[in-house]
């Protein structure tokens, strides 16, 4: 197959726009799938987190056949925690797709993932997608994404931009934003007319860089890319220069292809094609395979920094082994170091301690995943509050990161959101309304997004949209006052019990139910005032002899408050841990013990 019969593209956009959706409807009309089989929807999120919460996390690749064309089809994910992904994709491919909603229009990620595409020079088709709703508003959003073109430094030649006009649940294309299409032939000839083949050295040297890493019981790790000069095939021997800068030579086991959703084996594989590679050791993204004659490498991919840390630690709570596998020090870092392997933008340090390792990834719903992952594997663990990462300017200041926030909200609701934000540092920067909502955007320190989703949701009634990505470091900008309340903590281990939680319901908010085992130290509930303090949940009701005067009513507890993993991981103190296991989530106290936390705070005053 000539390269120039090839298109290699990426699809990018805000979460939620309907870039996987899209995919789905080029599969079923370019005729990967039979007449009869049974496809579910948006097939390439096949991990099981992905389909739960409805966005894509890992990019993932696909390849079909169009008129004598083989289109090569990499999706990416549209959330800001997971740009890794997003980043090194951009590499494999001469152009992209940006899906923008016909109604949303322009968001925060979509931002983000057009002013990497830009910086690769990469040629952008516009397709806005969701025609089919009722409030769309499709010549608004164009001129949008024109301001945004413009905004990013686009040139008048980059702003003569394709632009097609689709609706992905319904399957169709358009070029007339008033007119209706039949299927998405419009889309793939624009894909085919717009973006440009790819070039390369068909007679040089083999170099392909490692983009997308799989795993196979039989055949190991498997590297994916896009071959940039020269050839591959099967059986040979190649050089693999590894991020260090030594190189190590290998044999290639197996080389595949990609038709439709299927890896298909093949012989050999040219400039422009997207192939995948087996028998090359450990073998890590962003490393060159190359012709052993010729080693040269390629520019290694350029991640941006994490700017979110936490701790992951072995469980020593007395609830250790209970419900999943207690992992050892070792074998928790061995699994942390894996997940590195093929994250980019996730780092994983050693500490002083050696139970205690210290996990750098983009936000928290990028650590979120990990940790949901690691939990459903059936490893047990323990992790801290989330911090953010401080750095240092060329003057030796404290510089943070800052996110670029997007609000979206009930017009009654802005006034207690804007002061929420005010409160966390955020800055104002526009602010702009549409219909009987508002569009807020503001600069806030990502320390004062920590917990905040929580309070957004309950000040706009569930109502309010937010979205933010990373803006960039600046200044740091002081204090910033987090939980006001103190919690309630367990006095001892047992099984709390409806007497003892009715007591304890007078102090605050209960996060447990009767028939919850707890232990010393365990967080029970929040505190109605700033201070924590220890209530006996296990507590039985005293029996006697003597007989109530007045009688005895049932008595019925309030409905307790359930936290979710990143619910927990917000409202997690420095004192605290949040403890993993496969069915449970508890917070606790880093101390268990009322008199040891005493004489550690006590320590830590002093000192």
């Amino acid at each position: 197959m000539q390269s120039s019969k090839i298109r290699n593209i990426a699809i990018i956009a805000h979460v939620d726009h309907g870039k996987t959706s899209l995919v789905d409807k080029l599969l079923g009309q370019s005729g990967v799938f039979r007449d009869n089989e049974q496809v579910v929807e948006r097939v390439l999120d096949s991990h099981d987190l992905e389909r739960e919460k409805g966005i894509t996390i890992l990019a993932k690749n696909t390849s079909i056949q169009y008129a004598g064309y083989t289109i090569n089809i990499v999706d990416t994910p549209g959330h800001a925690d997971f740009g890794g992904e997003v980043e090194r994709i951009m590499k494999m491919v001469d152009g992209v797709l940006l899906v923008v909603d016909a109604f949303e229009g322009c968001m925060p990620q979509t931002r983000f993932v057009l002013k990497k595409a830009l910086e690769q020079n990469l040629v952008p088709v516009v397709v806005i997608n969701k025609m089919d709703r009722e409030n769309a508003r499709p010549l608004q959003v164009y001129d949008e994404v024109l301001d945004l073109f413009i905004d990013l430094g686009v040139d008048e030649e980059g702003i003569d931009f394709p632009i097609i006009y689709a609706s992905a649940i319904e399957g169709w294309a358009s070029l007339d934003p008033n007119q209706r299409g039949e299927d998405f032939k419009p889309l793939f000839n624009a894909i085919i007319e717009q973006i440009p083949a790819p070039c390369g050295d068909a007679s040089g040297a083999l170099q392909l860089q490692v983009s997308l890493l799989d795993y196979n019981d039989y055949l190991g790790r498997i590297a994916i890319g896009r071959i940039n000069r020269g050839r591959i095939k099967s059986g040979t021997q190649v050089a693999v220069i590894k991020r260090d800068g030594s190189t190590e030579i290998f044999r290639i086991s197996k080389l595949f292809g990609f038709q439709g959703l299927k890896r298909v084996e093949i012989t050999e594989g040219q400039v422009g094609e997207i192939v995948a590679v087996s028998g090359l050791g450990d073998i890590y993204v962003g490393e060159t395979i190359c012709d052993v004659a010729h080693p040269e490498p390629l520019p290694f991919l350029k991640i941006d920094e994490p700017t979110l840390q936490m701790n992951f630690l072995v469980n020593d709570s007395p609830f250790a082994g209970n419900d999943g596998d207690p992992v050892t020090s070792r074998k928790l870092g061995a699994r942390l170091k894996r997940e590195m392997e093929t994250d980019v933008a996730l780092k994983v340090e050693d500490t002083d301690s050696p139970e205690v390792f210290l996990v750098s990834g983009r936000g928290e719903l990028h650590l979120g995943i990990l940790i949901e992952t690691m939990r459903r594997e059936g490893l047990e663990f323990q992790v801290s509050k989330p911090q953010v990462i401080f750095k240092h300017d060329e003057n030796g200041a404290i510089t943070e990161p800052f996110e670029y926030l997007f609000l979206d909200v009930p017009e009654d609701c802005v006034g207690p959101v804007m002061e929420k934000l005010g409160s966390r540092k955020g800055e104002l920067l526009n602010m702009v309304p549409v219909g009987d909502r508002m569009h807020l955007e503001y600069s806030i320190p990502a320390r004062g997004l920590i917990g905040f989703r929580t309070e957004f949701l309950t000040e706009t009634r569930g109502y309010g949209l937010m979205h933010h990505s990373f803006f960039e470091y600046k200044p740091y900008c002081g204090e910033i006052n987090r939980r006001k309340n103190g919690v309630l903590v367990a006095w001892e281990t047992g099984v709390a019990t409806t007497y003892g939680l009715l007591i304890a319901e007078g102090r605050g908010t209960l996060f447990i139910t009767p028939g919850t085992e707890v232990y010393e130290g365990m967080i029970v509930g929040e505190n109605s005032r700033e201070q924590d303090i220890v209530v006996n949940v296990c507590k039985e009701k005293a029996l006697t002899n003597m007989r109530s005067s007045v009688k005895e009513e049932t008595v019925k507890l309030k409905s307790a408050r359930s936290l979710s993993l990143e619910q927990s991981l917000e409202y997690l103190e420095d004192d605290e841990y949040l403890e993993v296991t496969p069915h449970t989530l508890r917070l606790r106290k880093k101390v268990l013990n009322k008199g040891e936390r005493a004489k550690y705070e006590k320590y830590k005053h002093t000192t």
